[in-house]
Parts: structure tokens; sequence; C-alpha cells
């Protein structure tokens, strides 16, 4: 607190009765050969300290547990604090003593297990503590309340959209369109061990004049690379523990094999080709874009600075339905739950 609120000033008598201990305190010291000190004061990693002035915000990750919250501030931390008494709170403002999901300390410290998005919301301590002088022995009640804002979020799901061109002898033939089936068979085959798929393919040829080789012809291809492969999707709404990270993880994968193919392709062409296939791959044509989505029931949102990359779950009065990135606001904010994927 401001002005030394906590610890209330000693009257000029019992400053004065203070000397008077600290120095006797002074000549028994000198009369000892070791005297214990006092360890050096660290604070604890994986904590979260609370803030009288303002409530804190707290990010966790989906079906994680949430570092301690601690129901005091970081200047309280370095003080002995005299018969603390501590009161959680959850969302729906009951005590949250007791309760399965969570690990609440003799030192006030609350963790969340297993965090799922319905549990987020505003987590509120009270503190209640005392104040003694030392020479009177009066004692003052202080009583400190902390509010914790905790999110669940996820990591942004990862697909990518890839550009390549093709050398064709001309654009109004229907093998341009039989090879465009066949390359988008063949990029499948190399990514379904990954659970992987290619969406939204598609080709347009256009004529280019080029200096060093006149008028070509190419075909314009484009497709993504998408990790929700042949019911994954709904494996994943299912069992959403499993879906966390290997579909990003998976993704990745499939961008290199990808990568490989083409880069296979021109090598092909230059060293080992005796002739040029009426079709082939224009060098270095490859263009790679990541996609970021998130899963319905979160997006992104400016409020959530300190976690700008995640995907936070849809606070109440918004909702997400699909795999965009952000939570949209109901015409009438009737939402009271966090992650909703309707109004």
């Amino acid at each position: 607190m401001a002005g030394g609120g906590r610890r209330p000033p000693f009257p000029p008598g019992a400053l004065l009765g203070m000397v008077a201990v600290m120095a006797a305190g002074l000549v028994a010291q000198s009369r000892e050969s070791a005297v214990p000190q006092r360890a050096p004061y660290f604070m604890e990693e994986n904590c979260v300290y609370g803030d009288t002035r303002h409530e804190v915000k707290v990010y966790v990750k989906v079906f994680t547990n949430s570092p301690f919250l601690v129901c005091m501030d970081v200047s309280y931390a370095k003080e002995e604090v005299i018969d603390p008494k501590y009161l959680w709170t959850g969302p729906d403002g009951k005590d949250l003593e007791g309760q399965k999901y969570v690990n609440l300390t003799e030192t006030g410290k609350l963790m969340l297990r297993g965090f799922r998005e319905s549990m987020s919301g505003a987590y509120t301590c009270t503190l209640s503590h005392k104040v003694v002088q030392m020479m009177t022995q009066e004692e003052r009640e202080m009583v400190e309340a902390y509010k914790f804002m905790v999110y669940a979020y996820q990591e942004a799901d990862h697909a990518y959209q890839v550009f390549v061109r093709y050398v064709t002898n001309k654009c109004q033939q229907e093998a341009n369109s039989r090879f465009f089936e066949e390359l988008i068979k063949t990029l499948n085959s190399i990514i379904s061990d990954l659970k992987c798929h290619i969406i939204e393919p598609s080709y347009k040829c256009h004529s280019i004049r080029t200096p060093e080789q006149g008028l070509l012809h190419e075909l314009f291809i484009t497709f993504q690379v998408n990790p929700f492969a042949s019911r994954w999707e709904g494996i994943c709404h299912q069992i959403p523990y499993y879906c966390e990270d290997a579909p990003n993880r998976r993704v990745e994968e499939a961008r290199v094999n990808i990568a490989k193919f083409f880069e296979r392709q021109a090598y092909l062409l230059k060293h080992e080709l005796r002739t040029i296939p009426a079709i082939y791959y224009q060098e270095n044509s490859i263009a790679m874009t990541r996609i970021n989505s998130c899963r319905p029931g979160f997006g992104k949102n400016i409020t959530h600075k300190k976690c700008a990359a995640c995907c936070v779950v849809c606070e109440p009065g918004t909702y997400s339905p699909n795999n965009d990135v952000t939570c949209q606001i109901c015409a009438r904010p009737q939402v009271k739950t966090y992650g909703a994927t309707s109004c």
C-alpha cells in the first residue's frame, strides 16, 4: 500500500523502547560465536502474484495445469505475514476449497489442474492477516483482495497455402486437366500417412512472354495442405486432448515432404530426364505461406496482448462457430459462457 499503510508507524515512545531492545540484542549477539542468519529471499518460479491495483490476466494452455496463483502481491511475499487466512472463489463465486480440479496450498497458492475452456473466468482470493505493534502488542486486522482473470488458450492450427507453376504446350488442351488431377492425387499420397490432405486445389493457364524463352504457357497451380484429413477433425472433437499439438507437427512434416517432391522434380528435369515432358515443373516457382486458424470457441483479440499469437477462448457475449481467427460479437449478448460456438 502507498505511504507504508501495511505497517503502521510507531509512536515516539515505542521507538525509544525499540532502540533499547535493539541495543540489548547487539550485546547478546557479540557474546555468541554463531548466530543463525535468515536465508536471502528468492521469488518462486511458476508463480503469478496478485496485484490489488488491477486484475491480473493469466493464460493457461488447455489440458495443462495453471501456474500457481499467489494470494498476495510481490511486496507482501517479501515480508512476514502474521496469521494469514486465504479464501479462494471461482468464476461462479463458490469457495474452491475441496474442489477436485484445484490444488490449494497452506500458503495461499492455487493451481488449476487440467484446465479447460469452461474453467475460464475470474478467480478471486481474499487475504486477511494481522499487523501487530511489537511494543504494545496491539493488533489490527488487514484484508486484501486479489483478482485473476484466467483464460484457456490453444496454439493456432497451421495449414499451408502452396503455389507452383508448370510449363505446358498450350492452354487449351485436355491434358492440362488430366495432369492437374494426377498431380493432386500424387501429392495426397505422399502426405496421407501424416493424416494430412490437399484441399481447395485449382489451376489457371496463362500465356507469358519471357526475355529468354519467348512465349510460354504455364499452369498456375494452388492448393492448401490441411492437417485434418479423413475424419480426423471429428476425432479431435471427440477426444480433443489428442489433437492439441499433433496437427501442427503433422502439417510441418507434410510441408517438408511436398517441398522435397518439387525439388526432386527440378533435379530429374536437370540431371536425369533425356526428353523434356510435355508438362514440367518450373524450377524455383514454389511458394508456401502458413495460414493460422483457431478452432470453434476460440479466437484472437487485441485485448489479449500478452498472448497475441494464441487462440484464446471466446469471452461471454462472443462466439466462434468455425475455424476463423476471431470471436464474433453476439447480436444479442445472451451468451454467458466461455468458449461459445453459437449465440
